[in-house]
């Protein structure tokens, strides 16, 4: 399945313990689709000490949340919305837009 959210968008968590967030997304997961979303789904990970410049202990990092979990941020509409894709006449290239307001998105 081809996801339509990106990197670097921006983006509202719209269910689970982190609901109502608005943050970006560091990065996507196509094979197993799942976004990496700033700040939430924050875990603690204990790792063993491998060098001196790596050292051991309890790190935070976020994990991944289902793509179906997120809905694109609109500026306008100050929540998260749902998007189409239509074609620029000018430019001849796509862009995302919301299906609320029609304004255009990211």
């Amino acid at each position: 399945m081809a996801l339509r959210i990106r990197k670097n968008d921006r983006v509202e968590v719209s269910t689970g313990k982190f609901k109502g967030r608005v943050s970006r997304v560091l990065y996507v997961l196509p094979a197993e689709d799942r976004v990496v979303v700033e700040g939430v789904n924050v875990v603690r990970r204990h790792t063993k000490r491998r060098s001196q410049k790596r050292q051991g202990g309890i790190v935070e990092k976020e994990a991944p949340i289902h793509v179906s979990n997120v809905q694109i941020y609109c500026e306008k509409c100050k929540r998260g919305v749902r998007f189409g894709v239509r074609i620029d006449e000018k430019t001849g290239t796509k862009q995302r837009f919301c299906k609320k307001c029609g304004a255009t998105i990211g």
